[in-house]
């Protein structure tokens, strides 16, 4: 048996694949997550919630739901009196439409799961009860139950203030003369495509306990989120507080991958009542309403036509881009999302010289979206993926070989779509990708087939590093970005470091450990990481966009380098010796000039600490430092290349995968461990939509996947064997040269999926655009039903 590797060759905590601080606790069942707090006198919340997607509310009763034993309360709209959720973006009414999202609703109802009012009780059990002696009177409306409908002329409106159903209609580019460029191409292609609509399906639903703090004069919310300062702002305007009385702590959590990095209505209406009762409340979202009532995702539809050349150039790219976005826009990020990930990013790995586009955000009579790993890169990328293979069909190329003629080679690289694009290894990744199937035989394989083998790609990059610029480009009211971390040591000479960053299964206690380790020249178990309490951190954007390392990781390395010269500043004083003949060592800071002559850490702390006369005059007392990290400009980009090798079985129409290889590049990789696990993590989500899950109404707005045995979740039965491989090319502007992680997986999955499917059913004389891809349409496909 090896041993645990614990540095790089280099001596380096950073690129070791170290085992997680995490697992010890969580692989024991140690963890703590928000289910998992019980208080003295803890009353328990659910929610009377919407049976119909459209309508009006003509009455409310709940006087039945107070006469049940163990029923403590029961609170409407009126009853709490909040204040709504707005998410805005600083852009004209006709490219963007704000909608109040009320945290009960009040006169009307939007969707199928809507809460309406919050029962409160001393058990689970009783407030069930409570829930079937609620009364609701509906006037139905309508339901709008697709962006088609919702599009077209006399359709009901969702708001009223929202003409046409539309909340945002933005053309961000529109390359003069592009018409011309489509009208004297050698060879135009079109793909009309559609994505279903999903669920982030974290393992642990949302949930909160909320309990007012005499002493601190606080109202405490522990809740499951990403977001934790942004739940405290919307927890406090919402109840019309100042901030300060307000924290919020985040325990464990188990998974969220977008659906938690928006402010959720419940939480809110949760903490008010158990400010109103003076009592703890604690909610938890059952299955049920975490499949049909949560934040969903990923329902876009797309009609892009692409122009080449002869030798398989592309020349342009022409977009419609329509995101069903449901009843409302979350917050902070708006119904533009979607659209405005979209539009800003689609032409991705490619040279595109001419582009246009036009990207709305619709609503409908649907639980709204929120942000879910990828946020329509899986989509458009599955676009782009489906173009290239067209072309190369039409004009008789290999589908490797034209996207070889068409992907960025010479970096910086700024696009159509006026972003910079920093070094990658866009064409290499590719080059390898391809080259490890042929070597496995896998050619061969489907050369001598009986044509239901197919191999397909997908080469793409993930936009990671998102810092304030970026984002306000978007034009957000709430613009994040930057992040702040802490660092102390104490008396022992181990360190504590807050970060605003919020770990929900990426590991962050390992990795940003890795960093400051390496910083100071300190012991990996004498690191500390600790995230998510408002009261703790300074200010936080949590954790989304792969930012966490990238910025975060930056915030972190930056203050613990602050932390580092204090360090070296005392040690030289303390040794009387000059500051550039001291260097921090393994926790000692020692003289360059003769190494036996140091002093640990713990030597240095006691001065700082308890011995404050014999620090030099510059320096204050103490061993702590505070450090902020931005990203100027458009980020950071890591990319990858997905090949898949499917058989399609024509009895059942089952796609199977017999081969996956990703060909990563996120820079340097903190710990290569953790990085497989993110890859293949978001692979599996990313084969989930491509070939299983979708979320789907019926024509009165009723969702139809209201347990497993409807919404379809892949096991590890149908993933595959995964083998990821790693390039490196640093970020030169991130301060440990990484770029994330976080995503890809889930990116480029869809793409490679599809297109290996369609190269199985090459023969077949039918081509598939649309996810998911089931067996029904597999099946009717191999016997040329288009």
């Amino acid at each position: 048996m090896t041993a645990e590797p614990t540095f790089t060759a280099a001596g380096k905590w950073v690129g070791a694949s170290v085992r997680r601080k995490e697992d010890p606790r969580l692989l024991s069942g140690r963890g703590r997550f928000v289910d998992d707090l019980h208080l003295p006198r803890m009353l328990h919340a659910q929610f009377v919630r919407s049976t119909i997607a459209s309508g009006s509310i003509v009455s409310v009763d709940l006087d039945a739901v107070r006469d049940i034993p163990g029923v403590v309360a029961a609170f409407t709209a009126a009853d709490l009196g909040l204040a709504d959720i707005t998410a805005m973006l600083d852009r004209p009414r006709e490219e963007f439409v704000p909608t109040a999202m009320p945290v009960l609703a009040r006169d009307r109802v939007r969707y199928v799961g809507e809460p309406i009012a919050v029962i409160v009780a001393e058990d689970p059990y009783a407030v069930e009860d409570g829930l079937e002696a609620a009364k609701v009177v509906y006037d139905p409306g309508t339901p709008v139950v697709s962006d088609e409908q919702a599009l077209s002329p006399g359709a009901p409106l969702v708001h009223d203030e929202a003409t046409a159903n539309t909340l945002v209609d933005v053309s961000m580019f529109a390359t003069e003369g592009i018409d011309d460029v489509f009208a004297t191409a050698h060879q135009v292609v079109r793909v009309q495509a559609k994505t279903g609509r999903q669920n982030a399906l974290p393992l642990e639903t949302r949930g909160a306990v909320a309990m007012w703090d005499d002493r601190a004069g606080q109202l405490v919310v522990h809740t499951c989120t990403q977001v934790p300062h942004q739940v405290r702002t919307v927890l406090a305007a919402c109840l019309g507080r100042d901030e300060r009385t307000v924290r919020v702590v985040v325990p464990d959590m188990g998974g969220g991958f977008g659906q938690k990095c928006v402010v959720g209505r419940e939480e809110i209406a949760a903490a008010a009542a158990a400010l109103r009762l003076g009592r703890p409340v604690k909610w938890i979202e059952d299955r049920k309403d975490a499949l049909t009532a949560s934040f969903l995702a990923r329902e876009q539809r797309y009609d892009a036509r692409a122009a080449f050349d002869a030798e398989g150039s592309i020349l342009g790219l022409d977009v419609e881009i329509v995101c069903d976005m449901g009843a409302y826009s979350c917050y902070p990020f708006t119904a533009g999302i979607e659209p405005l990930m979209a539009s800003a990013e689609m032409p991705g790995v490619y040279q595109v010289p001419a582009y246009r586009v036009r990207a709305r955000a619709v609503t409908t009579n649907k639980a709204p979206t929120a942000p879910y790993r990828g946020v329509s890169r899986p989509q458009y990328v599955m676009v782009m993926e489906r173009l290239f293979e067209r072309a190369a069909r039409e004009l008789g190329l290999d589908p490797v070989e034209i996207r070889r003629r068409n992907v960025i080679t010479r970096f910086p690289y700024t696009g159509v779509n006026l972003i910079t694009y920093d070094p990658g290894s866009y064409l290499e990744s590719l080059n390898l990708c391809e080259k490890i199937l042929r070597d496995e035989g896998w050619y061969d394989r489907r050369s001598s087939s009986d044509g239901v083998l197919g191999i397909g790609y997908a080469c793409f990059s993930e936009r990671t590093g998102y810092g304030s610029d970026a984002f306000a480009k978007r034009k957000m009211t709430v613009v994040p970005g930057y992040d702040i971390a802490e660092i102390r040591m104490d008396t022992t000479g181990s360190v504590v470091v807050t970060s605003g960053t919020m770990s929900h299964g990426q590991s962050h206690e390992t990795t940003m450990a890795q960093i400051v380790a390496d910083e100071l020249g300190l012991g990996f178990d004498r690191v500390q990481i600790v995230q998510g309490d408002t009261d703790r951190i300074t200010y936080g954007w949590g954790t989304f966009a792969s930012r966490s390392i990238t910025i975060g990781g930056s915030a972190v390395a930056l203050a613990a380098t602050k932390l580092g010269d204090k360090l070296l500043l005392l040690g030289a004083h303390l040794l009387q010796a000059q500051p550039d003949d001291v260097e921090l060592d393994h926790g000692f800071v020692r003289l360059r000039s003769d190494p036996s002559r140091r002093l640990s850490f713990a030597d240095i702390a006691d001065v700082a600490y308890l011995k404050a006369h014999l620090l030099p005059k510059e320096a204050d007392p103490g061993l702590s430092a505070t450090a902020s990290f931005d990203v100027a400009g458009d980020g950071t980009f890591s990319n990858a290349t997905h090949g898949v090798v499917v058989e399609l079985h024509p009895g059942t129409g089952r796609v199977e995968i017999l081969r996956y290889v990703c060909v990563e590049d996120c820079g340097v990789a903190i710990n290569p461990q953790i990085v497989d696990g993110q890859a293949r993590g978001g692979i599996a989500q990313g084969i989930a939509g491509a070939l299983f899950e979708e979320v789907t109404y019926d024509v009165n707005g009723e969702p139809s996947c209201a347990s497993f045995i409807d919404y379809q979740v892949p096991t590890a039965a149908e993933m595959p064997d995964i083998s990821v491989h790693h390039l490196e090319t640093p970020c030169a502007f991130t301060r440990n040269g990484a770029k994330g992680a976080g995503e890809g997986g889930t990116i480029g999955a869809p793409a490679a999926v599809l297109n290996a499917v369609n190269d199985a059913l090459r023969g077949a004389g039918v081509e598939l655009d649309n996810t998911p891809i089931t067996p029904e349409t597999v099946h009717r496909a191999l016997r040329g039903n288009r």
